[in-house]
């Protein structure tokens, strides 16, 4: 199993607390009331939003983190990985594709926000590995019900969305940070994992060496 280098575990840290704290601070600048349970995320970086600059650049590190982190996450596999850079990508283009300023409907945010919505859905279901050894967070039960409680969450998301409900904000604020969360929880997993089956080599060749002299 292969490991897991440091910084993996710096930018799966960083994308949940860059997310939270972009649409936390960019709320804060609105003028007038902005409600985050009934107001969407996007709102805060659309065209003409107070300091817009704030929520776009915390969709493009929180992007830069999923890549990151797809990238160094060698225990996974190799599916997996690829969509959780392709949700980096997709971060990216939604960073770059901002709702208009009068509050209409922009077709390329909202494909590019499905995308990376669906696809850090899916990449636990292809993450996953079997066989002894294989850290708890990349067995098949454990992803398939992170996926899950995911999917359940953006059920919601979407509810709110079709009926025009009033905790769109709130739904789409706790399906990105259950998103953004996830990677972090495997990161550790596999560095722990990792460290396991040196210190379990390292016992072994001790014996060994042992019985050798004995």
């Amino acid at each position: 199993m292969p490991d897991v280098p440091w910084w993996s575990v710096v930018t799966s840290a960083t994308a949940p607390v860059v997310l939270a704290g972009g649409w936390a601070v960019a709320g804060d600048r609105q003028p007038g009331r902005y409600d985050p349970v009934r107001q969407s995320v996007s709102v805060l970086a659309a065209m003409g939003a107070t300091d817009r600059w704030v929520m776009t650049i915390a969709f493009v590190v929180t992007a830069m983190c999923y890549l990151a982190t797809g990238l160094g996450l060698r225990p996974a596999a190799s599916a997996g990985r690829l969509m959780l850079v392709t949700a980096g990508l997709a971060g990216m283009m939604v960073a770059a594709s901002p709702e208009p300023a009068t509050g209409g409907f922009s077709l390329a945010h909202a494909v590019w926000s499905t995308a990376g919505f669906t696809v850090l859905a899916a990449w636990p279901l292809r993450a996953w590995r079997r066989g002894p050894g294989v850290p708890w967070a990349l067995r098949p039960t454990v992803a398939a019900g992170v996926a899950v409680v995911i999917v359940v969450i953006l059920a919601w998301f979407a509810a709110e969305l079709m009926t025009g409900g009033t905790q769109i904000g709130l739904a789409e604020r706790v399906a990105g940070e259950a998103q953004a969360l996830w990677p972090l929880p495997v990161v550790v997993s596999c560095r722990l994992a990792a460290k396991r089956t040196v210190h379990s080599h390292h016992r072994q060749l001790t014996r060994s060496a042992r019985s050798s002299h004995a």
